[in-house]
């Protein structure tokens, strides 16, 4: 690891100012699960690490009026601990229990874990995010089904991002001398267009604050399908979430993790959905819908019957709720 300045700023302004114009110039630190490892294997070499520790306002959950906001440093485990979360999103609990490991829910924040780096291992190796002809050449058993028509193969690892865009989440973002702007959870999240850019839509010198779930009585539930239940990343992830009404599903949103460069909204599975009673039949239709417009690699074909067993599942789940 290579030297760097190290700031703990009070204040959510003082963080801000501190931060550069440039990626990679200066790296913000919160929980560090992620970030520490990157500058380790020297993915990331900053010439300064903002902490957010000691920034009071980014940390916490609470009600305001018809939405919770969940501030980015809050960790993993106060959003399991806290009953509104509970109450109005177990999409949220499930995924965020999947994490399993007491390290990471101490000390991973939400924030974290929605802008961790993509874990492809073309990447952690030192080749980039845009390595195409090797991974479509290569080993490819993790790599992007959907969104792969491009040079962006690997997956956003988030669990928490999926849900967050199938409940129609907004990220406010804070920037510089108290500016702060806030981008729908599904336009946040966005394929970069170099090895430079990032994979959402902060800038450089910005940092992502809170995050404001309305609650509007969606019924919701996540279900990820792992290789085995311990510190590792999904193979396939989905995100169900509608409104119910005389037993019938409208507003549905289903949204894919693990299988793009970013959450993958499936406006089919989302219309199979709508208009019926959550049964067998009707989430297995939803599951076959939800692999519309896929496009797998040499490698990763076993992708498209977990999409399907994943979202079948999450639809059940969901009108159980």
């Amino acid at each position: 690891m290579k030297s760097f300045e190290y700031a703990a700023p009070k204040s959510l302004d003082e963080a801000t100012g501190l931060l550069g114009d440039k990626w990679g110039d200066t790296e913000v630190l919160a929980g560090g699960t992620d970030l520490i490892t990157c500058m380790k294997q020297q993915i990331v070499a900053p010439k300064r690490v903002v902490s957010l520790k000691n920034v009071a306002d980014l940390k916490g959950i609470k009600a305001e009026g018809k939405s919770i906001r969940i501030g980015a440093t809050t960790t993993l485990g106060d959003l399991i601990a806290n009953s509104s979360i509970q109450e109005h999103f177990p999409a949220l609990i499930t995924a965020a229990k999947s994490l399993h490991s007491p390290q990471v829910l101490t000390l991973g924040t939400v924030g974290g874990e929605v802008l961790q780096r993509p874990r492809c291992w073309y990447y952690r190796n030192g080749l980039g995010l845009y390595n195409d002809s090797q991974v479509r050449g290569g080993d490819n058993r993790y790599h992007a089904i959907f969104g792969n028509d491009g040079k962006a193969l690997f997956v956003h690892p988030s669990s928490l991002a999926p849900i967050f865009v199938a409940l129609g989440a907004t990220m406010i973002i804070a920037g510089a001398k108290g500016k702060k702007r806030n981008v729908a959870a599904a336009k946040f999240f966005q394929t970069p267009k170099s090895d430079a850019d990032r994979e959402s839509a902060l800038k450089p010198n910005e940092i992502l604050a809170e995050i404001e779930v309305p609650t509007s009585g969606l019924k919701n539930a996540a279900y990820e399908i792992r290789h085995r239940q311990v510190i590792d990343w999904p193979y396939v992830t989905a995100a169900v979430a509608f409104a119910a009404k005389n037993g019938a599903v409208s507003d549905a949103r289903v949204v894919l993790g693990h299988v793009a460069p970013i959450p993958w909204l499936s406006q089919a599975a989302s219309k199979a959905l709508n208009g019926a009673a959550i049964s067998e039949t009707t989430a297995a239709r939803a599951g076959d819908a939800a692999t519309q417009g896929a496009k797998p690699l040499s490698k990763n074909e076993y992708k498209l019957q977990l999409v399907r067993v994943a979202v079948k599942r999450a639809a059940l789940a969901a009108g159980a709720a």
